[in-house]
């Protein structure tokens, strides 16, 4: 059968970028749906869920996997998603210095990470609070324009000043709101005046970074204003959703990954803080107290399932995070909060491989000469390591992979089979997976890997 690596042309620079992550094993943050293979329910799952908050609801995922089972991966993926769609999308890896909850400025660290790496479709890579305001402000503009009144004028000015106080007045009785309108009506006089310094001091309280009350009433001078801290940076995340609604969005997206750093802690009473702020976001989510919010969480297996020291060691997550009585025996719903990803399977892992060769030829100007058959003799060595019927991830899959491609490319007087030949030989180690049992592998159809399992 003849192969047709022919795929959708992709722009140089997210290209480089997207071939330059995945050789080094780190989840690409653009160009992810370019080698986005399988996770059909997963992906089902998360675009209903964001379908559903778009119309006012809120949302709480848990996507559980082991390292390098491509959590990060769909995490980044539904962000797109998110972003193509009309949402906000704010996203952060927790690590020792930030969490949920915790004291010297923990979790105000993630809700300063979450900010600088807030995004709206017109700016993706983050930072976009200006851009946001901006647009708003553009849109107010442009309505009373087409209202007939004339731009110049005093009249409109005044107009203006009193769209802006009316948005924001929805958001005074809310925790927080108070604040956040004023700085907001303080933004604006900045912005009607041209105050370039005004507007960024009013930006660094948004994003969360004065520490004292002190600093940042000499810096906006407003005497009653507060600051954002360890205790209410969630309050004010539910203010942004709000903001995003009221000014044309559809919500905010909030992708939290890297969450076994929370499995990590071993203080008892810290960690279950960080466990309790949990259900705290879980519940305003899911009982329709945050509309317009959904928050995607990213663990291991262990974060979740330890009965020790994972959120089902806190009984009021166990409780709701748990399998229903009539799960297992293979069933999977979707429906549930809990994402659990299985190993790709043999066809898919194989269409991925594909995939690569067709995009590493794209970058560097050349056709591959690497072969169906080639491909299939490189993935059914990798899957018959030890272990690897249940270890092996799509990371270690795709970065010997793209390895082998680069030294190919490098090496044109070597053949496949001489560098393939030497390719060091390693089991695949169950410490890295999650120590936890995983799920059997989907095989192909007929039990191996083939290019018939593949429509081309």
């Amino acid at each position: 059968m003849e192969q047709n690596l022919n795929v959708k042309k992709v722009p140089k620079r997210i290209l480089g970028t997207l071939l330059s992550a995945v050789s080094a094993g780190v989840v690409p943050r653009v160009g992810a749906p370019y080698i986005a293979i399988g996770r059909l329910d997963e992906i089902e799952a998360l675009t209903t869920s964001l379908t559903r908050v778009a119309d006012g609801e809120g949302s709480c995922k848990f996507i559980i996997g082991r390292y390098g089972s491509g959590k990060s991966f769909l995490i980044q993926l539904s962000r797109g998603y998110a972003l193509d769609k009309g949402f906000l999308t704010a996203d952060c890896d927790l690590s020792p210095e930030r969490k949920l909850s915790g004291s010297g400025g923990a979790g105000l660290s993630t809700y300063r990470e979450l900010m600088k790496n807030l995004a709206c479709k017109t700016q993706p890579d983050g930072g976009a609070l200006p851009v946001i305001i901006s647009r708003w402000f553009s849109q107010i503009r442009a309505s009373l324009a087409e209202e007939g009144m004339d731009t110049e004028s005093a009249a409109f000015d005044e107009a203006f000043g009193k769209r802006i106080l009316q948005t924001v007045r929805e958001l005074e009785s809310d925790v927080g709101g108070f604040d956040f309108a004023i700085v907001m009506r303080e933004y604006y006089n900045a912005y009607r005046t041209e105050d370039d310094l005004k507007m960024s001091a009013c930006l660094r309280w948004f994003r969360g970074e004065y520490n004292t009350r002190t600093e940042a009433r000499q810096a906006l001078g407003i005497r009653s204003v507060s600051v954002i801290n360890d205790d209410n940076w969630y309050d004010h995340l539910k203010l942004i959703t709000a903001f995003a609604r009221l000014v044309g969005y559809a919500g905010l997206c909030i992708f939290i990954d890297e969450c076994v750093n929370l499995f990590k802690i071993s203080n008892r009473l810290s960690r279950e803080n960080n466990y309790e702020k949990i259900l705290a976001m879980f519940n305003d989510t899911m009982q329709g107290r945050a509309p317009g919010m959904m928050i995607v969480f990213g663990g291991t297996p262990q974060f979740l399932e330890d009965s020790r020291r994972g959120l089902f060691s806190y009984e009021a997550l166990r409780s709701r995070l748990a399998d229903g009585r009539f799960g297992g025996e293979g069933l999977r719903s979707i429906m549930s909060p809990v994402l659990r990803l299985k190993r790709l399977s043999d066809s898919e892992l194989l269409a991925l491989v594909m995939r690569l060769t067709a995009l590493h030829g794209e970058y560097h100007g050349y056709t591959p000469t690497v072969t169906g058959d080639q491909m299939v003799l490189f993935l059914t060595d990798s899957l018959s390591r030890t272990g690897a019927d249940t270890m092996v991830t799509p990371r270690e899959i795709i970065r010997d992979y793209v390895t082998l491609l680069d030294l190919l490319l490098t090496n044109p007087d070597r053949k496949f089979e001489e560098i393939f030949g030497g390719m060091a030989r390693t089991s695949a180690d169950p410490e890295e997976a999650g120590d936890v049992p995983a799920e059997k592998p989907s095989p192909s159809p007929g039990g191996g890997i083939t290019m018939e399992d593949l429509e081309f």
